[in-house]
């Protein structure tokens, strides 16, 4: 039996999703829609990101929950920071705030972004992200694994 008769005679298999968790924060669109997310790295050490594209590759699959990344933050409806706030992206950021169209959420995602992790004494580092901008949510972890971050955005969406 070749490869491709037994992905016929076997189909689809996948595990249903838990139930959907209660919401920790209001929706920033006011309905149970989609959540368009812009991405900013503020100055990490690259690990949040490499999860960040973990969860929403095709095993974790974020986007079946509502949530979606964006290319600009004219079209998002939260942000998800990564990293300390160093120097040369403290503006950058408040920037890509001002930018981002109201209502909006803003998460930071890693201990860097919480509370500046390891890096906070360092000499290029301005801080935390809640130094600079209003945090709405909070994700701990050193970097937070892609079912925690579909878990939180999961909290975020309702779905």
């Amino acid at each position: 039996m070749s490869w491709a008769t037994r992905i016929l005679k076997v189909g689809r298999i996948v595990q249903a999703s838990p139930a959907a968790p209660a919401r920790t924060v209001p929706s920033p669109t006011g309905t149970r829609a989609s959540l368009q997310i812009r991405h900013v790295d503020a100055g990490s050490c690259n690990g949040c990101e490499l999860e960040l594209s973990g969860a929403f590759s095709s095993v974790y699959d974020a986007e079946q929950f509502g949530a979606r990344l964006v290319a600009s933050p004219r079209h998002a409806d939260a942000l998800v920071v990564t990293g300390v706030v160093t120097h040369n992206m403290r503006g950058p950021l408040i920037d890509t705030l001002a930018a981002t169209p109201e209502p909006k959420l803003v998460i930071a995602m890693g201990d860097c972004a919480c509370d500046g992790g390891m890096f906070r004494n360092g000499y290029g580092v301005a801080g935390a992200v809640g130094d600079f901008v209003p945090v709405d949510v909070e994700l701990r972890g050193c970097p937070p694994t892609p079912d925690q971050i579909v878990e939180t955005l999961r909290k975020v969406t309702g779905r």
